[in-house]
């Protein structure tokens, strides 16, 4: 009897266990995953691209707008918007599914655009009129650099992080930054009036010093007005444009990037364009417009198609990067449309909380 009872429970044991163990398989963060944030909830949704079911959700903190992974797809970094109200950072562990100690950005308030390059979390601060970059390796900002424009709203950076662009909403314009090396600003000032020339010091007369400049040299600025409500926008794939969603007049401008100036301006009856992205392969744009998917061919740059696929609040757009699929967030439908970019239909719907909006793509090395 004793036996029996014994057997039994060692079979109960590793019947727990298996379950246990299914349990967890079934919440591991897949090596490549579709990160979905629910503005109602304050969370972050894990999603498995491969059957759109999400396998984790993780607190992020008030009022998420914006999400990036890092290159190594171990850590997510959200920003908390606010309209200014806020000034923080929350950060993800997505393996371990938990959320890290937010990062305090100070006076750099109202961040919501966000990047990844080069190792650091570059990010814009609405509020502050200013960009700057995170360092996770020193857990510090390490640069900053103000644009001077209303509303610095949504930014991207070169894979070597010396060129970003960005969009101000209230000023309508976009913003190009370059890189420029050597010291900031003009050369050091001339010797008072009567001092001996260089070639002339005198006995007393110390060498002129070199004035530092600020970490990595200075920037080049320039500003290009665009449509009223610039918002949404993306760079083409060979980098050598950049195309925004003008959400109050319905319009896009077509940047050249080398001559930093407008080349066109389309009229595609986007009122209330949220986000645009270009596909991998740069032959197509989608523009989240209210209840619609707008896709527009670059190179007519004329409309494909038009989806009506929610009733109101389009926001973040997500093109996987093998051109498959994209992921639109609907907010005032609390759903993310899957649309098949061959058909160019819907063929799924994620339900990651209400109110989504900001999407990453992750995939862990």
């Amino acid at each position: 009897m004793e036996v029996r009872i014994a057997s039994r429970a060692v079979s109960l044991t590793i019947l727990a266990l298996s379950v246990s163990a299914m349990i967890a398989a079934q919440s591991t963060t897949p090596k490549t995953s579709l990160l979905v944030l629910s503005k109602q909830d304050h969370t972050l949704a894990i999603v498995d691209p491969a059957n759109l079911h999400v396998v984790a959700r993780v607190p992020v903190g008030d009022d998420p707008h914006e999400v990036v992974a890092s290159t190594d797809g171990h850590t997510a970094y959200v920003s908390n918007y606010g309209f200014g109200t806020f000034h923080t950072l929350a950060v993800v562990d997505l393996v371990g599914q938990h959320e890290e100690p937010l990062i305090d950005l100070g006076a750099l308030r109202g961040p919501h655009g966000l990047d990844f390059v080069q190792g650091k979390v570059w990010f814009t601060a609405e509020a502050a009129k200013a960009i700057g970059s995170y360092d996770p390796g020193s857990g510090s900002v390490n640069w900053i650099m103000g644009t001077g424009e209303n509303r610095t709203h949504m930014i991207y950076v070169f894979p070597d992080a010396k060129k970003i662009v960005t969009t101000n909403v209230s000023s309508a314009t976009v913003t190009i930054l370059e890189h420029a090396e050597g010291p900031a600003g003009g050369p050091p000032p001339g010797p008072p009036p009567g001092a001996a020339s260089p070639g002339q010091q005198g006995a007393g007369m110390p060498p002129p010093r070199r004035m530092p400049g600020p970490p990595g040299g200075d920037w080049n600025e320039t500003v290009i007005p665009v449509g009223h409500g610039s918002e949404g926008f993306d760079v083409s794939p060979d980098g050598k444009q950049a195309w925004v969603a003008n959400a109050w007049d319905g319009t896009i401008s077509v940047i050249d990037l080398a001559q930093k100036k407008v080349t066109a301006t389309l009229q595609a009856n986007a009122r209330g364009a949220n986000r645009l992205k270009f596909s991998p392969d740069g032959t197509m744009a989608l523009i989240s417009a209210e209840s619609e998917l707008i896709v527009l061919d670059v190179a007519t740059q004329k409309e494909t198609k038009r989806l009506k696929i929610g009733t109101g609040g389009g926001g973040g757009i997500l093109v996987q990067p093998d051109g498959a699929r994209a992921y639109v967030a609907f907010a005032e439908d609390n759903f993310v449309a899957v649309v098949d970019l061959k058909t160019l239909e819907v063929v799924g719907k994620i339900d990651a909380g209400p109110n989504p909006d900001g999407l990453a793509w992750a995939v862990r090395q």
